[in-house]
């Protein structure tokens, strides 16, 4: 008897991680009797005077920043990785360390105190990925350097800390312990099959087409058939391009034009402006050659029944395995049925 993966529980399995998802799609049949809150409709001012990251504005560590107009990028002022760390291995027993090394920066995405990335032009986030192109290229040619990510926390329940527009680049000396996981299992195939693993998923998706949410010339929006975060989505270059820098000039724009697209359908879920983790996962820079890497951006959004309802990674998810209750299809057809137009401008 054939199972009914919409209504009846069921675990995916994660094709870059090699790790299982439980699914529970009868459960949001049950009613919502947790946590809500207001939904904050403060708009922002072009420029605050109070912000760090504010063109001119001096910052926390004693620096000014300059009258920017377009992306600029600065090492964070509080960087959780420290450039001069010498190497060092510790092994008592049982009890093992070593020291970590890196340079952290900050992106500012735009001069403008009140944009998000779904507010900004198709150029202006173009903008933002030649920055990321760029220090991708010159923090990967540091010898120190073997893994740059790139990632932005939108939001403050994300964790961030100041509502300018900016994301972050931590690069460090090892590749972190979820790209590893990644680069294992992309390897594993590329050996097998001589191709990317995310050349052929995306293959079968677009045949399939029951999680795709978008598509340009270059690129695809899709919510991957493992998603963890109720509306998880993730972006996939066709071309298996192993890195940010490896982009031409026209797939650097369907990026931008698909990247501003896809965050306009999640604010419009809820019409809020959506929070979310969101990170770029590519090709180590430790000198190697990398046919099996394939681009591809996440988004961890934590939202799942209105704008104040989160999801959180509680009780069974941190002990025993990720679970999540609406199904991949079900979140892809809310989105598919969105609008391309912001819901703050079709008031």
């Amino acid at each position: 008897m054939d199972i009914d993966f919409n209504e009846n529980p069921h675990r995916r399995f994660n094709i870059l991680t090699g790790e299982w998802i439980l699914v529970s799609p009868h459960r949001t049949k049950r009613p919502w009797q947790g946590k809500t809150e207001k939904a904050s409709l403060d708009s922002k001012p072009k420029y605050d005077p109070k912000c760090y990251l504010c063109p001119t504005n001096g910052r926390m560590g004693g620096a000014n920043n300059p009258d920017y107009k377009k992306p600029f990028s600065f090492v964070n002022d509080f960087s959780a990785l420290l450039q001069d760390v010498e190497e060092k291995k510790y092994k008592n027993g049982l009890l093992y360390a070593e020291s970590e090394s890196g340079i952290c920066k900050v992106v500012c995405f735009s001069p403008d105190h009140s944009l998000t990335l779904p507010l900004m032009s198709t150029e202006e986030i173009a903008d933002v990925i030649s920055l990321w192109q760029q220090e991708y290229k010159e923090l990967g040619e540091n010898e120190s350097i073997n893994h740059v990510q790139i990632f932005e926390n939108k939001g403050d329940v994300m964790g961030c800390s100041n509502p300018h527009p900016h994301g972050q680049i931590w690069a460090q000396r090892n590749v972190p312990q979820e790209v590893q996981k990644k680069s294992n299992r992309l390897l594993d195939y590329w050996q097998e099959n001589n191709r990317s693993i995310l050349e052929d998923y995306l293959v079968q998706e677009l045949e399939l087409d029951e999680r795709i949410l978008l598509e340009n010339e270059h690129f695809v929006s899709l919510i991957p058939y493992w998603a963890v975060w109720p509306y998880e989505t993730m972006i996939v270059p066709k071309r298996r391009i192993p890195h940010i820098g490896d982009l031409s000039e026209d797939e650097k724009q369907s990026y931008a034009e698909i990247l501003r697209k896809t965050t306009i359908r999640l604010d419009n879920i809820f019409q809020t402006s959506f929070p979310y983790s969101a990170g770029i996962h590519q090709a180590p820079t430790d000198g190697e050659e990398h046919p099996e890497w394939h681009l591809h951006m996440s988004f961890y959004p934590p939202l799942l029944r209105s704008a104040t309802v989160k999801k959180f990674m509680v009780g069974y998810e941190m002990f025993a395995n990720p679970q999540r209750d609406i199904t991949a299809e079900q979140a892809a057809n809310t989105i598919k049925a969105l609008s391309d137009v912001h819901y703050s401008k079709s008031i």
